[in-house]
C-alpha cells in the first residue's frame, strides 16, 4: 500500500524543473508592480493649462460664464475691504474699476461677458439685471452710475413704431429698444449670409441674441420676405454656397458633387437623393434656392 502511495505522489527531475520555473514566474508576476513603483514616478497633472483651454473653447461657442480666468484659476468672489465710489458709466468700464466698486472678480467676468455677447446698459436698472450683482451692490453704486444719452440711447423707436429687418442698416437697427451696435452689426452680417430673414424666429440664431434677449426686440421688428435673395443652386460654387449658415461645409460638397454628376437640379425634390442632406435641412433651405 505505502509503496503504491509513494508511486502516486513522486515526481519526477523534469516534473520538478517545470514547478521551480512556474514558481519563479509566479513571483516575478506578483514583485512587477512593487518594482515598477520604484523606477517610475508618477507624473502630476497640471490642471491649469486644461482649465484656460476649457475657457477658451467656451468663450469661442459662445457659452455662459465659466469659474475659471483666464489663467485657469477659479474665479474669486473675494471683494476689496473699502470699495472707491465714483460717477461712472458701466459700458466698456474696465475691469480694475468694477474692482475699486466692490466687485469681485466672478462678478466682473459676468459683466464682461455680458458685453462681449452684445450686452449693452441703457440705463441704471439694466445694472440690477446682471446675474450676480447683489441688491447691495446695485444700492451702493446706484446713485454713481451715469451714462450718457447721446449717440445711443436717443432717437429709439417709439411706442407702435417697428423697423423692418431686411431692408435696415445698422444704425436703424441700433433704434430698437435692446440693440446696440454689437448686435446690430451681427444681425446684418447674419442677413447677408442667410439672404435676408423669412420670419422673426431666425433672429435666435444670430449670435448672442437668446429668447430673453427675443422676447424683449421681436415687438419692435417686422419682415418683407420681398427682399429675400435667393441662391441659383444650379450655379453657385462651393465658396459661394459655404457661406450659408443652414448648411455645413461636407453638406456643401455633397450638394456640389451630386450636381456635377447628375446634371442641375430640377425642383427640390431631386435633393432628396444627397444622403447627409436630411428633410428638416431641405425645409429650412428651400426657401433660399432657384432652380434656374
Amino acid at each position: 500500500m505505502k509503496s503504491r502511495v509513494k508511486n502516486y505522489l513522486s515526481i519526477t527531475k523534469k516534473e520538478w524543473n517545470g514547478m521551480v520555473i512556474l514558481l519563479l514566474i509566479i513571483a516575478i508576476i506578483f514583485a512587477a508592480p512593487y518594482v515598477y513603483q520604484q523606477f517610475h514616478t508618477n507624473k502630476v497633472i497640471d490642471f491649469k493649462d486644461f482649465n484656460k483651454d476649457a475657457v477658451l473653447l467656451n468663450q469661442a461657442k459662445g457659452g455662459d460664464v465659466s469659474g475659471y480666468n483666464d489663467n485657469g484659476a477659479p474665479l474669486s468672489d473675494e471683494k476689496v475691504a473699502k470699495p472707491t465710489l465714483f460717477v461712472f458709466n458701466p459700458n466698456n468700464l474696465p475691469a480694475e474699476q468694477w474692482k475699486q466698486l466692490g466687485m469681485s472678480e466672478r462678478q466682473i467676468s459676468i459683466i464682461k461677458h455680458y458685453e462681449a455677447k452684445g450686452g449693452h446698459f441703457n440705463k441704471k436698472e439694466d445694472v440690477e439685471k446682471i446675474y450676480g450683482i447683489t441688491a447691495d451692490d446695485y444700492k451702493r453704486i446706484v446713485p454713481y452710475i451715469n451714462i450718457p444719452d447721446e449717440g445711443y440711447t436717443a432717437n429709439k423707436l417709439t411706442v407702435g413704431e417697428v423697423v423692418d429687418l431686411n431692408t435696415a442698416d445698422s444704425t436703424k437697427l441700433t433704434r430698437i429698444h435692446g440693440i446696440g451696435p454689437a448686435f446690430a452689426a451681427r444681425i446684418v452680417e447674419y442677413r447677408k449670409r442667410l439672404g435676408g430673414f423669412l420670419n422673426k424666429e431666425q433672429l435666435k440664431e444670430v449670435y448672442g441674441i437668446d429668447s430673453i434677449k427675443y422676447a424683449e426686440i421681436q415687438n419692435q421688428v417686422n419682415i418683407n420676405t420681398i427682399h429675400i435673395s435667393k441662391i441659383n443652386i444650379n450655379a453657385v460654387d462651393f465658396e459661394g454656397l459655404r457661406k450659408f449658415p443652414y448648411l455645413t461645409n461636407k453638406q456643401t460638397n455633397a450638394v456640389i458633387q451630386y450636381r456635377l454628376q447628375h446634371g442641375n437640379y430640377q425642383s427640390i425634390n431631386d435633393m432628396k437623393n444627397i444622403a447627409i442632406v436630411d428633410g428638416i435641412i431641405l425645409r429650412k433651405i428651400e426657401p433660399y434656392l432657384s432652380f434656374k
